[in-house]
């Protein structure tokens, strides 16, 4: 595996331990740190898998199209991207972020995460992702 790529996994794996401990009460950090974590593994997906540095963006679809998800990882993704901004910003949560979640609605966030990781770890078996 190349280094870079074991970076970017390495770290978004520290992003989706983040999200486990669900930001310790606060919701709207786990809910940002899901995001990460699945921008994350896919950048080092593409850095594997291509060979090319990832598109820079922060748009997990697009990152998808990239990798050629299937529509179960888009359906996950398309819950996940919009926590980029709404986690952090009261203009994108039309509210205030640290009020907007809670323990149901960053489990949900936890398991789309969880499952895009363990999608992007499987797709990528043949080029040894998943030895970081």
């Amino acid at each position: 595996m190349r280094e870079e790529s074991r970076r970017w996994l390495r770290q978004a794996r520290a992003d989706l331990e983040v999200a486990r401990a669900l930001g310790h009460g606060h919701y709207f950090v786990g809910a940002f740190a899901c995001h990460q974590a699945a921008e994350k593994a896919m950048k080092a997906a593409c850095i594997e898998l291509h060979r090319t540095l990832p598109p820079k963006t922060h748009n997990l679809l697009e990152l998808a199209r990239e990798l050629r998800a299937p529509e179960e990882v888009l359906s996950d993704l398309r819950l996940i991207n919009p926590e980029y901004v709404a986690a952090r910003y009261p203009d994108a949560a039309n509210g205030i972020p640290a009020e907007m979640y809670d323990e149901r609605k960053a489990r949900l966030l936890l398991e789309a995460a969880e499952r895009v990781w363990r999608w992007v770890i499987s797709a990528s078996t043949g080029k040894h992702l998943n030895a970081f």
